[in-house]
């Protein structure tokens, strides 16, 4: 699909950050409508036409949470990107947790966003993968069939449970996976607040799959939030490519945290 036909809504109360976001992305072939409040949002959307959304958490009426909440009702495939600000990991738990696809926390560069929301389109839009098929990434292998796993085709000798953290996080590449689903998928509902526990086993797993384990290239961490597996267009060049024409340097307005 040509990247020029994403027709993105953006949904923002600050005018100052829909006066900053919407240059550059038109600039880059996206088409951009915007909304200030999530109540005008859901009425744009239930008409449709559009193939992602930048959803503000913070905003008066209805607010981000609630409006994504009630968007995933009736569009539960529609890419959606939370904006948010830096200090507030809670809201964007709780946004993963009810469908979000991803967030951007303010002050964010054009380059940045850019590459997240083409992330989330390309994966809607990829055809459907067999649960079986392999899952290749960058130098590193997985087959869920064999639960074998390799690296440079050299096998990677995995326990049980790294093996099943490994295939969460690689079969949602690119994704956020929050601590308490991972837990979840790979030890159960009781194990949801075990996190301590869970980066244990995320630090053994880096050693086996980093080329420098205290500076991942594959498994990485959202502070606070969770995990995500690097994209596989990370290795191809796509996404560096597709924004190299951002400017990187350039912020939204937005709060800044310590």
């Amino acid at each position: 699909m040509k990247q020029s036909t994403i027709r993105i809504l953006l949904v923002d109360d600050e005018s100052a950050i829909r006066r900053a976001l919407r240059p550059p992305l038109v600039e880059l072939g996206f088409q951009v409508v915007e909304a200030w409040r999530g109540e005008e949002a859901i009425q744009m959307l239930r008409a449709g036409g559009f193939d992602v959304v930048l959803l503000d958490v913070n905003m008066p009426g209805i607010g981000g949470i609630e409006t994504l909440r009630r968007i995933r009702t009736f569009a539960p495939r529609l890419p959606i990107l939370m904006l948010t600000v830096r200090d507030a990991e809670a809201e964007k738990v709780e946004a993963l947790e009810l469908g979000a696809d991803d967030y951007v926390t303010k002050p964010f560069s054009t380059r940045e966003l850019v590459a997240r929301i083409r992330t989330a389109v390309r994966r809607v839009q990829a055809p459907a993968r067999a649960e079986d098929a392999p899952i290749e990434i960058g130098e590193i292998c997985l087959e869920p069939m064999k639960r074998t796993v390799t690296k440079r085709g050299q096998p990677v000798h995995l326990t049980r449970k790294e093996f099943d953290i490994l295939h969460c996080l690689m079969s949602r590449a690119g994704q956020v996976v929050t601590y308490a689903r991972l837990l979840t998928a790979v030890w159960g509902a009781d194990c949801r607040e075990e996190v301590e526990y869970l980066r244990t086993f995320v630090r053994q797993l880096r050693k086996k799959i980093e080329d420098d384990p205290s500076n991942p290239l594959y498994l990485l961490t959202d502070v606070y939030v969770g995990y995500r597996f690097t994209d596989a267009q990370m290795f191809s060049g796509e996404t560096e490519d597709s924004a190299s024409d951002a400017d990187e340097t350039e912020e939204t307005p937005g709060e800044a945290s310590s």
